[in-house]
């Protein structure tokens, strides 16, 4: 434990590029500006790409999980909007997700839902990866 612990900064950073792909991190420091760049520095490293269908919802239901918290999620029709609470919310806006119901199970330790949250997206497959994985050409299906 180093001088001055108890009043570092923590700050969790959720970024996208825009293109499909999400990451996120986390920043300790003693001062903001240097938490904020390490989270920053952090979630690009753990950048994702998330299958999303047309219509702005996940292509099926999962439940992601991480240490004692889980997050269902499941697909909803358009118009629904992100049925979430604030840090499942704050993954979706960023990954391009406009139609989920999601509920946190377990832990509500914000760090452990948003690390169930992508635990659940990275284990995502759209159709067309699920075709290739059993050896189905696309024309065929």
């Amino acid at each position: 434990r180093f001088p001055g612990a108890a009043d570092a900064d923590e700050f969790w950073e959720v970024l996208r590029d825009g293109k499909g792909k999400v990451g996120f991190g986390l920043g300790k420091a003693l001062e903001v500006p240097s938490a904020i760049k390490k989270g920053i520095e952090s979630a690009k490293r753990n950048m994702v790409r998330i299958p999303v269908t047309p219509g702005g919802t996940l292509p099926h239901q999962i439940t992601g999980r991480f240490g004692a918290g889980s997050v269902l999620m499941k697909p909803a029709p358009e118009g629904t909007g992100i049925i979430a609470g604030a840090a499942v919310r704050a993954v979706m806006e960023a990954a391009g997700i406009s139609n989920v119901l999601t509920k946190s199970l377990g832990s509500s330790n914000p760090h452990n839902v948003v690390r169930a949250t992508f635990d659940g997206l990275t284990s995502l497959m759209d159709p067309y990866t699920i075709l290739r994985n059993r050896g189905i050409d696309q024309a065929e299906a």
